[in-house]
């Protein structure tokens, strides 16, 4: 069952680790028999997420605002032929430059079926309204981001704000939280074009009721996930997940702060927009809405 060099403490830290996981795949399992009726074929658009490492058979679905900048970082290690070493010392840019590495997408039918039958499969996934809430905070309050203002805020201040300035329809640099939300369940949104990776839904961007996942980590329990998943991997040896830093993280006690002052009717359609996510990955309905 274990290696023989794994101590007794650590064989019993891994048994409990593995029971957390299958019951995270058999939650899964269930709540994808009960909602989805008729499973469909995978287009190359719905693998653009998923990162490959053939040399070490991993497949790593990245969703955006859960730790993905240092798993691209542990991946460039591992497949980068002893270029990088040290995943901390790769710039968080170079980490989503998309060439650095490849997406299941970029291979042939074949190669995607070997691939999905044969590799580890992973993700990680985080409560929605905290990821939702982070994605807000990283991509609308921070000054430098000018390409999210111009490409979705001027757009959401035209749509969702009564008589807004001449600058704000300019720059979109001041979308308040409220009309973020305004914003995504504006049934216009979604027929206009699909959510911005940052805010799309998990099972929107993992399709875990199609490819059937090996592991699904939590932003929550991130670093024991993390270690037990290199461990499957047999390459904690070469490279160690880099310790999360908690100063600026969203918090749930942040994210009751940005849904205090969103009205009970609209919380209510938010939380039917990320339903799936919340029922697939179990996380409970939050004790600050006010909706029941």
């Amino acid at each position: 069952m274990f290696p023989p060099s794994l101590s007794p403490s650590l064989q019993f830290e891994l048994s409990a680790i593995q029971v957390t996981h299958q019951n995270r795949r058999d939650l899964l399992e269930r709540t994808c028999q009960a909602y989805t009726r008729k499973r469909r074929v995978l287009t190359p658009d719905d693998l653009k997420h998923l990162i490959v490492d053939d040399r070490h058979g991993l497949l790593y679905c990245y969703v955006p605002k859960v730790a993905c900048t240092n798993w691209k970082r542990v991946l460039m290690v591992l497949t980068g032929d002893g270029k990088y070493r040290d995943p901390l010392k790769i710039p968080a840019n170079e980490a989503h430059v998309p060439s650095n590495l490849r997406t299941l997408s970029e291979y042939s039918t074949s190669e995607i079926n070997h691939r999905l039958r044969n590799y580890l499969k992973f993700a990680f996934v985080r409560e929605p309204f905290e990821r939702l809430v982070s994605a807000y905070r990283n991509k609308f309050t921070r000054k430098y981001n000018t390409a999210f203002h111009k490409r979705y805020g001027t757009k959401i201040v035209k749509r969702h704000r009564p008589d807004p300035s001449d600058e704000a329809l300019e720059h979109g640099d001041d979308v308040s939280f409220e009309e973020f939300v305004y914003y995504l369940v504006d049934p216009h949104t979604q027929r206009e074009e699909p959510f911005n990776e940052h805010w799309e839904r998990v099972h929107s961007l993992c399709h875990p009721c199609i490819i059937h996942y090996d592991m699904v980590g939590k932003y929550e329990t991130l670093d024991e996930d993390a270690r037990y998943i290199l461990q499957l991997a047999g390459v904690s040896d070469r490279v160690q997940f880099p310790s999360s830093s908690k100063s600026t993280r969203t918090t749930d006690d942040m994210t009751a702060q940005f849904f205090h002052k969103i009205s009970p009717f609209y919380q209510k359609k938010l939380y039917n927009l990320y339903k799936m996510d919340f029922l697939l990955f179990n996380y409970s309905l939050p004790t600050y809405l006010n909706f029941r």
